[in-house]
């Protein structure tokens, strides 16, 4: 196969992968070329810098913020990403982990508060964020 062929291959492949390994695969291959960190330094200063951005987006909120807003949550996650690639982690594997630690915590956080006469849905903020911060200690 070509060199041609291979990257119309992939590109194909791309367009129908899910989006953390489309972006996954476009940060590859630019790395490939040398367009990349030389370690995971750079990539956590972008993704602090895109995160300041967003912020900044967030506390202007003038015009079109919503476009705005998901234009930067996009530069964001897409930073995020090539900081799991400099690290050698899946963006997908990673955030489905992360996923599933939420799920189990959140059940927890539920079934404390009803332990301790709490309706989930009634309750405030500062209550749930105390019960979340007892069972994130209490383990994974």
């Amino acid at each position: 196969m070509s060199k041609r062929q291979k990257r119309e291959q992939e590109a194909g492949s791309n367009e129908q992968a899910p989006p953390l390994a489309q972006a996954y695969r476009v940060q590859e291959r630019a790395a490939r070329v040398g367009f990349d960190w030389p370690d995971a330094r750079g990539p956590i200063e972008k993704v602090t810098e895109e995160l300041r951005e967003l912020e900044d987006e967030l506390l202007e909120a003038g015009g079109e913020t919503r476009d705005a807003f998901a234009d930067e949550v996009g530069d964001l996650l897409f930073a995020v990403v090539n900081l799991a690639r400099k690290l050698d982690i899946d963006p997908g594997a990673a955030l489905a982990q992360a996923t599933g630690k939420f799920e189990r915590r959140f059940e927890q956080v539920k079934q404390l508060a009803r332990a301790r006469g709490l309706k989930i849905g009634k309750a405030s903020l500062e209550q749930l964020d105390r019960l979340w911060d007892e069972v994130k200690a209490s383990g994974p």
